[in-house]
C-alpha cells in the first residue's frame, strides 16, 4: 500500500496503515530497468489487455460555443456632409429593410442651396460665354462648371439628383439623402426637426444577407483548426438543423483568463432566419496528417479565396468579393485524401500512462516465453476522440497494454524499479532495524498546507451550542464509519440534518449572519448527500465534502462541546491516493475511510480550538 516504506525486517508492520509487509524482488536484469515477466494466470487476473499500434486516420470533433454577429464589413453609416436641419425622415424607427438608393432623409442647408446657386450661376455664365470668341474664357467658364458639380458631389449628391438641378434650373431647397447599400436599419440616431452638423450619424445600416459566427474554441483544440475549414453549427431557434460556414478567421491572440481563441465563420443567411446574438453550438471534424495537414475530399482540386473562405472556384480567378486572386487549397494547409500523406501512428486512449509532461506505455514484447513487458516513455501528440496521435517511442504493430497498466505500473513501483511515479527508480530504504531499535518512520510525501484559517466572527451561545450539538452527531457519523456499520452511519446522517435545522441563528447580524447564509447552503448540500448515500462506499464518499464544511464553520464562529477540542485527522490514502480530511476527539487514529481494513492509516493535523 505504502511502496516507499522498505524495511529490513520481515516480520515488521507498515508504520502507516500496520498492513503486513511483502518482499521487494528486484526486477529481471535482462529485460533492463523497466522490464517486468509475469505469470500467465497473473496476467488473466489482472486482466491486462493489450492493442496494436495502429496507422490510420484518426477524426477529431471540436465542441465550440459562440454567438451569431453582424458582418462588419457589410455595415454602413448615413451621416450628415454638411450642417442643415433634418425637416424629414423617411425611415423613422428601426428594423426597417431598405435598398440601395431609398430615400432616406431630408435636409435643409443653407450651404447646400448656395452650393446649387453657384452651380446654375455657372451654367448661365458658360452659356453667356459661348457667345465670346475668346476659347480661354470660354474654357475658365467650364471649369467653373465642373467644380461647382464636384462641390455638391462631395455635399452628398449623387449625380442623378445633380443632374435634376440642372433640368429644373433653379435650387432645391431640401435635399434626400439616399441609402449607399441595401440592408436593414440597426440605429437611428437622430429626429425630426434635429439641427445637424458635418459628420453627424443618422442612420447604420447592415446586410444581413452574410453574418459573421464568432466561436471560442479552447487551447487544446487549436491543432485541429485550419482557415477554410468546413464547420457545422446548430441554434436553438431550429433544433434538429444544421447549418454550415467556413473558418474565415483564427484570431491569432488567446484570451488569457479563459484560455480561449475566437474562431470566425462566414456564413450565407439569404432568408434571414439567423439574427445577430443567436446561441451556437458547433462542431468542427478534422482529419490530420502527421504533417499537419487537413483531410477535406470536398476541397480537392479546388480554388479558394485567401480573403473569404466560402468563395470556392474549380478554376482559378479572381474573387467575387474582393478581387483577389484564388488561390489552391493545398497551399492552405489542405490534402484531398488521406493517401496524399503518411498516416499518423496512434494508440488508444487508454494505453498511456500521463502524469504532468511524461506519458508512460507499456508493451508486450514479442518472442518471450512468458508475459514479457516493457515500460517506454514515449512522446504523444494531440488527442483525436479514442485515439493518441504518437510522435515518437512506438513501432508500427507493436502491442500495447490498454487494460490493466496501472496494475503494471503499481508492480514495478514495488519493485523499486523506474515508473510512472517514479521514474528514477530505487527507492532508498525508508528504515532500518537496528539491535531491535524502533524502525525509522518514513518520509511521507508532503502534503499541502492547509489554508489560513477564516477571519473569526461574532456568533451567539446559542449559536455555537447548535454547532457543539452538530460536532457531537459528526462524531457518532465517525464512529459507524470506522466500525463498518451503515445502518448506524445512516441513523448519525438523519440525525445530523435534524441538528442542523435546529440551529438558532437569529442572533447573528450583519457580516456574520450574511456568512452564515453562504456556509450553510454549502453545509445543506454535504448533509443532504451523506443521507441519501445508497450504501457504506459512497457514505464513506461524501465526507470530505462533508468535513471541510464544517471545519470552516467551526473555525469562523466556534463551537461549545463538552467533550472539548475536536482533532483533524488526515488519511493520504484516501480518496483514491487524493487524500481526505475527517474529525474525531480521541487521540488514537480510526480512519472512516477504511474502516477495519486499515483503521490506523492517518494521523492528526491539527487541532481546532473551541473559540473562534
Amino acid at each position: 500500500m505504502h511502496p516507499t516504506v522498505r524495511l529490513e525486517d520481515p516480520k515488521a508492520k507498515c508504520p502507516i496503515c500496520f498492513m503486513d509487509l511483502i518482499p521487494a524482488t528486484a526486477s529481471n536484469s535482462s529485460l533492463g530497468p523497466r522490464g517486468l515477466v509475469i505469470s500467465e494466470i497473473a496476467m488473466a487476473l489482472a486482466e491486462i489487455e493489450t492493442a496494436p499500434v495502429e496507422q490510420r486516420a484518426v477524426e477529431h470533433e471540436v465542441p465550440m460555443v459562440g454567438k451569431v454577429a453582424i458582418d462588419e464589413t457589410r455595415m454602413a453609416y448615413i451621416t450628415a456632409w454638411v450642417g442643415g436641419r433634418l425637416d424629414r425622415l423617411f425611415v423613422d424607427y428601426t428594423g426597417v429593410t431598405v435598398r440601395e438608393g431609398d430615400h432616406m432623409v431630408e435636409i435643409y442647408s443653407p450651404e447646400l442651396y448656395v452650393a446649387q446657386q453657384e452651380l446654375l450661376q455657372a451654367i448661365e455664365t458658360d452659356r453667356r460665354m459661348g457667345e465670346s470668341s475668346l476659347p480661354i474664357l470660354r474654357e475658365s467658364s467650364r471649369k467653373t462648371i465642373d467644380s461647382a458639380r464636384e462641390r455638391l458631389r462631395l455635399f452628398g449628391l449623387s449625380l442623378a439628383q445633380i443632374d435634376d438641378v440642372v433640368t429644373s434650373g433653379k435650387p432645391d431647397e431640401h435635399v434626400t439623402i439616399l441609402a449607399p447599400m441595401s440592408g436593414i436599419v440597426i440605429h437611428k440616431k437622430a429626429l425630426k426637426g434635429m439641427y445637424v452638423e458635418e459628420g453627424t450619424l443618422i442612420y447604420t445600416i447592415a446586410d444581413l444577407s452574410k453574418l459573421w459566427i464568432l466561436l471560442d474554441a479552447y487551447e487544446a483544440d487549436i491543432a485541429w483548426l485550419r482557415y477554410g475549414q468546413d464547420v457545422e453549427f446548430e441554434v436553438r431557434a431550429y433544433p434538429g438543423e444544421t447549418f454550415h460556414g467556413r473558418v474565415a478567421f483564427i484570431d491569432p491572440v488567446l484570451n488569457d483568463e479563459s484560455r480561449t481563441v475566437k474562431v470566425r465563420l462566414n456564413v450565407d443567411n439569404p432568408d434571414a432566419r439567423l439574427k445577430p446574438d443567436m446561441f451556437v453550438s458547433a462542431i468542427s471534424r478534422a482529419v490530420l496528417t502527421p504533417h499537419g495537414r487537413v483531410v477535406d475530399e470536398q476541397l480537392a482540386g479546388k480554388w479558394m479565396c485567401p480573403m473569404h473562405p466560402e468563395v470556392l472556384s474549380d478554376d482559378p480567378g479572381p474573387c467575387r468579393e474582393c478581387g483577389m486572386d484564388l488561390v489552391p487549397t493545398s497551399e492552405l494547409g489542405f490534402v484531398a485524401d488521406d493517401t496524399e500523406a503518411e498516416l499518423p501512428l496512434v494508440i488508444p486512449v487508454t494505453a498511456p500512462l500521463i502524469t504532468g509532461k511524461r506519458a508512460v506505455v507499456y508493451v508486450r514484447l514479442p518472442d518471450r516465453e512468458g508475459p514479457t513487458f516493457e515500460g517506454r516513455e514515449v512522446q504523444l501528440g494531440p488527442r483525436a476522440g479514442d485515439w493518441y496521435v504518437v510522435h515518437e517511442g512506438l513501432e508500427l504493430g507493436e502491442l500495447v497494454v490498454v487494460q490493466g497498466n496501472f496494475k503494471l505500473d503499481s508492480e514495478l513501483q514495488l519493485r523499486a524499479s523506474p515508473s510512472m511515479m517514479n521514474p528514477e527508480g530505487g527507492a532508498a530504504p525508508a528504515g532500518h532495524n537496528h539491535g531491535g531499535t524502533r524502525p525509522a518512520q518514513p518520509q511521507q510525501p508532503s502534503k499541502p498546507e492547509p489554508p489560513p484559517a477564516p477571519e473569526p466572527l461574532a456568533s451567539t451561545p446559542e449559536f455555537r451550542a447548535g454547532l457543539g450539538a452538530l460536532v457531537g452527531i459528526y462524531s457518532e457519523l465517525h464512529t459507524a464509519l470506522a466500525a463498518d456499520d451503515d445502518p448506524a452511519a445512516q441513523t448519525a446522517a438523519d440525525s445530523l440534518i435534524g441538528a442542523f435545522d435546529d440551529l438558532d441563528a437569529s442572533g447573528l447580524e450583519g457580516h456574520p449572519a450574511h456568512r452564515w447564509g453562504q456556509l450553510a447552503e454549502t453545509m445543506k448540500m454535504a448533509l443532504t448527500a451523506t443521507q441519501a448515500a445508497a450504501d457504506l462506499d459512497a457514505r464513506r464518499a461524501t465526507l470530505p465534502d462533508l468535513t471541510d464544511a464544517l471545519v470552516l464553520t467551526l473555525e469562523t464562529y466556534g463551537y461549545e462541546q463538552e467533550l472539548g477540542p475536536i482533532q483533524v485527522f488526515h488519511c493520504p490514502m484516501a480518496m483514491e491516493g487524493e487524500g481526505a480530511d475527517w474529525l474525531q476527539f480521541s487521540d488514537d487514529t480510526a480512519n472512516p475511510y477504511y474502516g477495519s481494513s486499515m483503521l490506523r492509516c492517518g494521523s492528526s493535523e491539527r487541532t481546532l480550538t473551541m473559540e473562534p
